[in-house]
């Protein structure tokens, strides 16, 4: 009988293999991952929520000045 060892070696398990592991999950489980996730990040980065606003904030004002710039030009036929 093979003795299988435990490995914590990230280059040792694919991401398609994590992918399918999480999709095995049921729902409830996944939420709950996904509170928890949330959780460490605002543990860890309390103010990244203010951060992202700034950023989409600016892009979304990069977008309206981009819209401004369109022009419909009438064929004739």
């Amino acid at each position: 009988m093979t003795k299988q060892m435990v490995s914590h070696e990230r280059q040792e398990e694919a991401m398609e293999a994590k992918a399918r592991w999480f999709q095995s999950l049921p729902l409830e489980e996944r939420m709950a991952l996904l509170c928890e996730f949330t959780d460490l990040i605002l543990a860890v980065n309390p103010d990244i929520v203010e951060r992202m606003d700034l950023i989409a904030s600016k892009r979304a004002a990069g977008r309206e000045k981009d819209l401004t710039d369109v022009r419909l030009l009438e064929l004739d036929d």
